[in-house]
């Protein structure tokens, strides 16, 4: 086989313009001009506007090709095109080869008959995809008034990334052109066309099962397959080969087997497969690899509470921990295997052990899945599908049988597929959302068709090992309570959308939450990235411009005015904003974790931003850390302690996801704002494996009286591998607490990996947080209480780190407390 890959060189225009600017692939429209300074930032302050309207022009690509004839010798020549976005043609020396309409979907297209040996001319034309969907007319009876919150009318109708189009986290920023490789392939021999990995587990040992599809054509006697299948250390466990067959199948026994499990409950081992083809001795084509051996599904059975929706991985039920994860950048292009790098460790610094990969995004490079595998991040996959009704046409249907064929074929053997899901929401919609009930009913019947039908029947053609599930949230499909508490998966939003505030929570025990969220400002540092000095107030019209979710900035101060007293500036107002975040979370996923068995999960939203903009992530566009990031790898850590009030008591919960039972102590104290200790009780108890417990409560109202403004509840934790932890709630809201200022004394000194901080206050000093004056750095810990007793020690680490010229980490290292804030 010979492949010539076609990424350099290429030439980009506006069509209609004379000027041809250079590009390499990946390239759009929007990457390439902007590479080429020929238009402004569209993240800065309104550039939105400008950047849309470039988007209603047709633009194409252009490059040469040179051939020798031996190439052309080869009995098939294809272009590879893994990814047009979107409504391409395509030509080959002046010849339309094709038309394309999903950017999903891997196309190859025989062109031999159209080269020549010399120079060649590849032509890609791009149409608006602007244009096209306000220019589409549905079918008589299947017209559709749904457009989702921030984004644009008729998205729907493309079979494009849908948040491309704007979400009410999103830019609209509908951009096309070329977002992945793009190669000329030939060969003689047949082309390998498929590798499908079974596994059959039993005791101490798997069945390893290789079924080889190859073109039938092309064949020759002597022609051999070798399949080669090594260890995680690298080396050959066995290899085994056959004479060539359109379908062969290869057989492995593993003894002993070294276990793939999620992160915090093993280790990750990957095995590799390599299959070969062969011919007189010399390698024609070869597929790699990696896999992980275990089983992984989803438990939806009847129990005591319900129908459960739990992960099981090698026989073990787990509480799944983790968020949703959108698209890395609204600029397709610019989403480089570093970025996902970056957001899968901070994943991992959070413990999570599942990302949620939402419909209304794409499916990431082979790359981002490969570093999931290595990580033991778990992937819920939806398919690309959201918030909206799809009219099914035959173009309609040929293009999603194709794209699911094409990345469940792709992303089948990865160790971190836990999951496919049809889409995200849609399901609850039709049943429920006020706006769907006026849709047409041929609608709802082309939902029932695609989700129920045409995309699980494709899935278990391609996948017969991975569990698929309708919708999210469901209760399993049909239009059937998709909401239930007691059955399937659950998105909650009354904390948020509903203003209900964060203890309403605690009146569920969901069997499993997948999506929960809470908004917060980004980094100050980041807002700077986006605006001018004038603009920096939240209603102003650049700061509401990158604000997607309608009136949400008032939706802060409210829930602000219910938790804390309003503060004196908007650098005030941001930290508040990310100490409310970061509570509201730890709300929910604490109360579930403290209903381990009934609840089996949490994944809040969401992980990232794709641009910069107040939203629900914990880690903003510009890789800056909020306080929930800090929050949720406490949280999440494999033995969380919590506290929960209820009026006057306190008591000490610990959930134990680990395999070995462990012995808990918590001292439960009631403390004065000046951090002196005025009470404490101690309590112990023994957590099994994989259980919830709660160690002891107290009920401090005789020691109240008269004082309840001016006193804090605080248990600290300690016990069988559990660093120790101190949790701390008032008994009325911040915003009564009596606090005064207190001062903060700082102590910095070098250390391997950075810098060491030790802290202590003079006073109770709430939601402690570290920060670098005009650098960026990440610290061990941040958002913390300080007692008045204790001192606390951070790192900041020299990873990462980035401070201006001529300054140190202590000139930089800034510190704000919750009495900071205050006018």
């Amino acid at each position: 086989m010979k492949k010539l890959l076609l990424n350099e060189n290429w030439r980009m225009r506006v069509c209609g313009e004379a000027e041809w600017l250079p590009a390499r692939v990946p390239c759009s429209l929007i990457s390439v001009l902007l590479e080429q300074k020929r238009t402004q930032d569209p993240y800065w302050r309104c550039n939105e506007e400008q950047t849309l309207a470039l988007c209603r022009n047709d633009c194409e690509f252009c490059r040469t090709v040179t051939l020798d004839a031996s190439f052309l010798q080869q009995r098939a020549v294809e272009l590879v095109c893994e990814g047009l976005d979107t409504l391409a043609e395509i030509f080959v020396n002046g010849t339309l080869l094709a038309k394309t309409s999903d950017m999903h979907r891997t196309y190859r297209l025989n062109c031999k008959s159209l080269l020549h040996a010399g120079k060649n001319e590849l032509h890609i034309l791009f149409h608006s995809p602007v244009e096209y969907i306000e220019n589409y007319h549905p079918a008589e009876g299947r017209e559709s008034k749904i457009v989702p919150s921030g984004s644009m009318a008729g998205g729907h109708y493309l079979r494009k990334a849908q948040s491309m189009f704007g979400w009410d986290w999103g830019i609209q920023l509908p951009d096309m052109g070329i977002w992945r490789d793009i190669w000329l392939e030939a060969h003689d021999e047949p082309r390998l066309e498929g590798v499908e990995l079974l596994q059959e587990h039993t005791e101490n040992a798997v069945k390893l099962t290789v079924n080889v599809q190859t073109e039938q054509a092309g064949g020759q006697a002597g022609d051999l397959l070798m399949t080669s299948f090594f260890a995680p250390d690298g080396a050959l466990l066995e290899q085994w080969q056959a004479a060539w067959q359109p379908e062969t199948q290869f057989r492995f026994l593993v003894q002993s087997p070294q276990l793939w499990w999620p992160n915090g409950y093993g280790e990750h081992p990957l095995y590799r497969v390599e299959v070969t083809l062969l011919r007189g001795g010399e390698e024609q084509d070869r597929r790699s690899y990696s896999i992980g051996l275990r089983t992984l599904t989803v438990l939806h059975e009847p129990d005591e509470w319900g129908k459960s929706f739990a992960v099981c991985v090698n026989g073990l039920k787990i509480f799944t921990r983790g968020a949703n994860y959108i698209p890395e950048d609204a600029i397709y292009p610019n989403i480089a295997p570093a970025k996902q790098q970056f957001l899968i460790e901070t994943a991992l610094k959070e413990n999570m052990d599942c990302l949620r990969l939402w419909g209304g995004g794409y499916f990431p490079s082979d790359a981002f899945y490969e570093m999931c595998d290595r990580a033991g991040l778990m992937v819920w996959q939806d398919l690309l599908f959201a918030c909206d009704t799809f009219e099914l046409t035959p173009e309609f249907e040929e293009n999603i049988i194709a794209e699911t064929r094409d990345n469940v074929c792709r992303l089948r053997h990865h160790a971190c597929l836990l999951l496919w899901c049809g889409n995200n929401e849609i399901e609850s919609a039709w049943s429920h959302w006020g706006d769907f009930q006026a849709e047409p009913a041929t609608l709802r019947a082309d939902y029932i068709k695609i989700f129920e039908y045409i995309l699980p029947r494709t899935v278990r053609e391609f996948d017969k090992q991975t569990f698929y599930w309708a919708s999210s949230p469901s209760s399993g499909g049909c239009i059937c309570d998709p909401d239930a508490e007691t059955d399937g998966d659950v998105h909650y939003w009354d904390v948020w959308h509903g203003r209900k505030p964060f203890t309403d929570y605690r009146k569920y025990k969901f069997r499993f939450c997948s999506e929960f969220g809470f908004q917060a400002f980004p980094s100050m540092k980041t807002i700077c990235a986006f605006t001018k000095p004038q603009d920096r107030n939240i209603f102003s019209k650049v700061m509401e411009s990158h604000q997607k979710n309608g009136s949400a900035n008032g939706t802060i101060l409210s829930y602000l005015s219910e938790n804390f007293r309003y503060p004196g500036t908007l650098e005030g107002l941001v930290y508040l904003s990310q100490v409310l975040q970061g509570m509201a979370i730890k709300y929910g996923v604490e109360h579930w974790r403290r209903q381990r068995g009934q609840c089996m999960g949490s994944l809040f939203w969401q992980l990232n931003d794709n641009w910069p903009v107040v939203s629900w992530a914990a880690v903003d566009y510009l890789h800056r850390y909020k306080a929930l990031h800090y929050m949720a790898a406490h949280f999440y850590v494999p033995v969380a302690c919590s506290l929960l009030r209820d009026g006057t008591k306190v008591a000490a919960y610990v959930q134990n996801e680990t395999a070995a039972a462990g012995h808990y102590q918590a001292k439960l104290r009631l403390r004065g704002l000046d951090g002196t200790l005025l009470d404490e009780t101690i309590v112990t108890g023994e957590a099994a494996p994989y259980s919830a417990l709660s160690l002891g409560e107290k009920d401090f109202a005789p020691l109240l009286s008269g004082r309840v403004e001016q006193v804090i509840a605080e248990i600290a934790f300690s016990g069988d591998g559990l660093q120790d932890t101190l949790e701390a709630e008032p008994f009325v809201p911040y915003k009564h607490l009596e606090l005064k200022k207190v001062a903060i004394q700082k102590q910095i000194q070098p250390v391997s990996g950075g810098w060491q901080i030790t802290l202590n206050a003079d006073g109770v000093a709430p939601f402690v947080w570290l920060d670098l004056a005009d650098g960026d750095g990440e610290f061990s810990d941040n958002c913390f209480l300080l007692n008045g007793q204790e001192s606390k020690t951070v790192q900041l680490k020299t990873a990462g780190l980035s401070l201006p010229e001529g300054s140190t980490a202590e000139q930089q290292l800034t510190v704000t407390c919750l009495q900071d804030t205050y006018l």
